[in-house]
């Protein structure tokens, strides 16, 4: 199966910055889709942004312009970009990974990465 393996969390005060990264390992092949989602407790979890099958981006209307995913197709690694940070933004932020093998879909998740956003 896939590994995912999140880092790059921790505390910031409001307005400022963190860059997350999830790297990939294990049966990598045909991987079409990664992105980033966010979980608070006794809240479902929720879309930060993603790579779509087709290469394009998408992002939650409440991240749009202040958030920024990139990726490393060498290093098979996932990045997000987190600007102009908000107390509302904490959260543990986890990595996503569709792959289809066999005309089958697999979704993997990272164990998460906690942000907290205070001062």
């Amino acid at each position: 199966q896939v590994q995912l393996v999140e880092s790059g969390g921790g505390l910031v005060q409001p307005g400022g910055s963190l860059r997350l990264s999830c790297a990939a390992s294990g049966s990598i092949f045909n991987i079409y889709a990664m992105g980033w989602y966010r979980q608070t407790p006794g809240k479902q979890r929720e879309l930060v942004a993603a790579f779509t099958s087709g290469g394009s981006t998408n992002y939650a209307n409440a991240m749009k312009g202040r958030f920024t995913i990139s990726r490393d197709n060498a290093k098979n690694t996932v990045y997000l970009q987190m600007n102009s940070l908000k107390p509302e933004d904490t959260a543990v932020y986890y990595c996503n990974a569709v792959r289809t093998v066999a005309s089958t879909k697999y979704i993997y998740w990272g164990q998460g990465t906690q942000v907290t956003v205070s001062s």
